[in-house]
C-alpha cells in the first residue's frame, strides 16, 4: 500500500529522474569518444548556471542577482582553470556533451523537487534504478554487448565481483548525492561539485611530485576566481537564510501577541459580566448562542433572564471556566 501511494503521487517525477539520470551517463560517455576530456570538462563546468536556469521552471526558484553573478564567476573560474589551451572534437561530440549537461540539470532539479516532499533518498534510489536500467539497456545491447561477452569469457568470475563492486559504489554515491540534494538544493550541489574540482587541482599541485610546475598563472587566476564566486554565493545564501529566519520569527511573535491579547480581552469581558455582544463579533460559521438562565455570580452585574449573546466556542469555554462555581448560571443554547 505504501509503495502504491508513493508511486501514484510521485510517478511522473520518478520517471523523469530515472530517464534523465541514464541519459546523462550514457550521453556523457558517448561524447568522450568524439571529443577530448578537456573540452568535455569545459562544457560540464557550466552545470551550476544550467541547473539554476532549469530550477526556475522545475522548482520555481529564481536566483537573485548576487547569486547569478556568483554562479557566472564560479563557472568562468573553473573553465579557466581546467582548459588546457587546445580542444579537439567534432560537432556530434559537443552536441552529446551539451545534451548530457541539460539532462543532468533536469535530473537534479526534478530530484530536488521530489525530495522536498514525503520521500527519502533510499526510496528515490529504489524507484529510479529500474527506470535507469531500462533506458541504459539499449545502449548496452547495441554498443557494448559483444565487448562485454568477450571480457566475461576471459575473466570469468571476476566480472561478477567487478559488477557488484561498481554497483555498490554507484548506490553509495547516489544516496550521498541525493542526501546532500535534500539538505541543500540542486544549485548548491553543483556549486560544491565545482569547488571539488578546484580543490583537486590545488591538492594535486601541492602533493603530487612534478604537478606544481604545471600549475600555471592562468590556473592560479582561475582557481582564485572560482573561490571568489563560491564565497560570494555562500554569503548570499547565508544572508537570505537569516532574513527568512528573522521574518518568520517576527511573524510568529506578532501572531502570538495578537492571539494572547484577544484571549485576555474575551476573558476580561466574561469576568466583568459584560454582554458578549459587545466583544469582537465572530465569523458566521463560528457563531453560537450563550443563554443567561439566571443572574451572574458578581453583584451589580445583572443581566435580564433568558438574554442571549453571540459567542465563539472559545468564549463558551471561557464562560464555563469562569462561572464554574455559579451552578446553572450559564448554559449553551442550540447553535444557530
Amino acid at each position: 500500500m505504501q509503495h502504491r501511494a508513493t508511486l501514484s503521487r510521485q510517478y511522473k517525477g520518478l520517471l523523469c529522474i530515472g530517464v534523465f539520470m541514464a541519459l546523462n551517463v550514457s550521453l556523457n560517455n558517448l561524447s568522450l569518444v568524439q571529443i577530448s576530456l578537456s573540452l568535455n570538462q569545459v562544457i560540464r563546468a557550466s552545470m551550476p548556471v544550467v541547473v539554476a536556469a532549469v530550477a526556475v521552471f522545475v522548482e520555481r526558484k529564481v536566483p537573485t542577482r548576487t547569486e547569478l553573478v556568483a554562479l557566472l564567476l564560479l563557472t568562468a573560474g573553473v573553465i579557466v582553470s581546467i582548459f588546457e589551451g587546445k580542444a579537439s572534437g567534432n560537432t556530434l561530440g559537443i552536441s552529446l556533451s551539451i545534451t548530457g549537461v541539460l539532462c543532468a540539470a533536469a535530473m537534479m532539479s526534478t530530484a530536488g523537487r521530489v525530495l522536498s516532499e514525503k520521500i527519502d533518498v533510499l526510496q528515490l534510489a529504489f524507484y529510479t534504478a529500474p527506470v535507469s536500467s531500462c533506458v541504459l539497456l539499449p545502449f548496452f545491447w547495441f554498443l557494448e554487448k559483444d565487448q562485454f561477452l568477450v571480457y566475461a569469457q576471459e575473466n570469468g568470475g571476476a566480472v561478477l565481483a567487478i559488477v557488484l563492486l561498481g554497483s555498490t559504489v554507484a548506490l553509495a554515491y547516489n544516496v550521498t548525492h541525493n542526501l546532500l540534494l535534500k539538505r541543500t538544493s540542486s544549485v548548491a550541489v553543483t556549486v560544491l561539485g565545482e569547488v571539488k574540482i578546484v580543490g583537486l587541482l590545488i591538492l594535486s599541485a601541492a602533493i603530487l611530485p612534478g604537478e606544481s610546475s604545471q600549475f600555471t598563472a592562468r590556473m592560479t587566476a582561475g582557481c582564485a576566481m572560482a573561490m571568489l564566486g563560491f564565497c560570494l554565493y555562500s554569503n548570499a545564501k547565508i544572508v537570505a537564510a537569516k532574513k527568512s529566519s528573522s521574518s518568520s520569527n517576527g511573524g510568529r511573535a506578532v501572531a502570538a501577541d495578537g492571539k494572547g491579547a484577544a484571549q485576555e480581552a474575551r476573558q476580561s469581558d466574561v469576568e466583568e459580566g459584560k454582554p458578549l455582544l459587545q466583544a469582537e463579533r465572530p465569523l458566521q460559521q463560528e457563531q453560537a448562542v450563550i443563554q443567561v438562565l439566571g443572574k451572574p455570580g458578581k453583584a451589580g452585574k445583572e443581566h435580564p433572564a433568558n438574554a442571549k449573546f453571540w459567542a465563539t466556542e472559545g468564549q463558551m469555554r471561557v464562560v464555563a471556566n469562569v462561572q464554574a462555581s455559579a451552578t446553572g448560571n450559564y448554559a449553551p443554547a442550540a447553535a444557530r
